[in-house]
């Protein structure tokens, strides 16, 4: 799938919400939350235009049961896709508009991505940072396939730092 950098938009927010409330006519009372995470969710950060979404539900064997029914309605089951306990779904083809990561309530991933989510939000000397290291990436790799790990080292950083924020932010309170 071919790189679309965009600037940030407000709309993303209202694309999550419109999103979220589809999903709860789906899968009803499985989903405890959604959280809106990932670069669309962030003020000021330039982004692939994809919404991250995240649903917290009660028993992630239940989203299993729910493959067929997505799948009728263009969402593409992904599994786990390399996180264990996740179950991804991608809307839109190879014109994708959405993410959609399913996570049981106990799941440490739920965390680590809201921690990050927050820490960018807290930190626009940050944005500004990943911002420029997405344009350098955009100018090197035209496809995901070579942008998404070329970021890897440099987001698990940033995450390192993220964690640490949040650890000493709670030894405050």
């Amino acid at each position: 799938m071919k790189v679309r950098l965009t600037d940030f938009s407000e709309d993303w927010s209202r694309m999550f919400q419109i999103e979220a409330q589809f999903l709860k006519t789906i899968f009803g009372d499985e989903i405890i939350r959604f959280e809106h995470f990932g670069s669309t969710s962030i003020q000021g950060m330039k982004a692939k235009p994809v919404i991250d979404m995240m649903c917290i539900v009660k028993d992630i064997e239940m989203v299993d049961l729910f493959n067929y029914k997505m799948d009728s309605l263009g969402y593409d089951a992904a599994g786990e896709w390399g996180i264990t306990g996740r179950r991804l779904f991608r809307k839109g083809g190879e014109n994708r508009t959405h993410h959609i990561h399913f996570y049981q309530i106990d799941n440490p991933q739920i965390e680590r991505h809201l921690i990050f989510r927050d820490y960018l939000r807290s930190h626009p000397e940050e944005v500004a940072k990943y911002n420029h290291f997405k344009e350098e990436l955009v100018q090197r790799f035209d496809h995901t396939s070579e942008y998404s790990p070329a970021k890897k080292v440099f987001v698990k950083e940033m995450e390192q730092q993220a964690l640490l924020w949040f650890a000493v932010s709670q030894r405050k309170l």
